[in-house]
């Protein structure tokens, strides 16, 4: 009765310590991209507002799940905290030192082992998808050239499991803010973030829970990135000539 007693008394707190930490951070970073970076947001109309919501982006940076799960989500996360993403996040990363554990836990992040061969991970992430929205980098790895990479299984694997509604995402211009070996944000960037409409693979959950079928339902969502990026390109260019057009200046630049 205790223990039951401890645990109910634990999960309050963190529930309470969860929705200070993570909305005010939220916020900080919101003002960050609103007022310090000029940022385009396309297509929240196709996010739903429930559990069981899976983002699935390009990788820029280690601060690229700010942008796409606030964005996304925010200011309803303010009334609805349940809608506050989770984020698996790399454990030699985000959880070195109890204080920075602390404070990524209750930022709803979840420990990935080096190595990204994690059983125990997947199964935390499935749960999680039941209670709220998550996002997560099928690349698994930062690009280092802006180039999209391919996806890994591990993403498929939870798909499968799980069967969420599936939003790809493409974000763009996060490697400008913050650059390779950078540390601190710059200001004064574009950012671009596209959530496309939500995706349906059934066909894929048909042919049962295999890594050959993972590998493949994961390449269709990174195609779908894929298209998001070459629409924020050509959006770019539009935006450009529109500024070449009020200040012929600029084209020479």
């Amino acid at each position: 009765m205790a223990s039951s007693f401890k645990k109910n008394i634990g999960q309050i707190i963190w529930s309470i310590s969860s929705y200070i930490v993570t909305n005010l951070v939220t916020i900080c970073w919101f003002l960050f991209f609103r007022f310090c970076n000029k940022t385009t947001i396309l297509g929240k109309e196709n996010i739903p507002l429930k559990p069981n919501t899976l983002l699935l982006s390009n990788h820029q940076t280690m601060i690229d799940s700010f942008p796409v799960g606030l964005f996304a989500f925010f200011p309803y996360t303010l009334i609805r905290p349940s809608l506050i993403p989770w984020n698996p996040a790399a454990e030699e990363n985000f959880f070195g030192s109890p204080l920075v554990a602390w404070l990524f836990s209750n930022m709803k992040c979840i420990p990935i082992r080096p190595g990204r061969k994690d059983s125990g991970a997947l199964f935390k992430m499935a749960r999680a998808l039941k209670c709220g929205p998550m996002t997560i980098f099928p690349e698994g790895t930062r690009s280092r050239n802006g180039v999209i990479g391919k996806g890994r299984g591990g993403a498929g694997m939870l798909i499968l499991e799980t069967q969420p509604a599936i939003i790809p995402v493409c974000i763009s211009g996060m490697d400008s803010v913050l650059p390779i070996g950078a540390v601190v944000p710059r200001i004064g960037k574009k950012v671009y973030i596209s959530y496309g409409k939500p995706m349906d693979l059934s066909m894929y959950y048909e042919r049962g829970k295999s890594k050959e079928v993972a590998v493949a339902l994961v390449a269709h969502i990174m195609d779908e990135i894929r298209s998001l990026n070459e629409e924020i390109e050509d959006l770019k260019k539009n935006h450009q000539q529109e500024q070449n057009k009020a200040d012929p200046s600029l084209a020479d630049h």
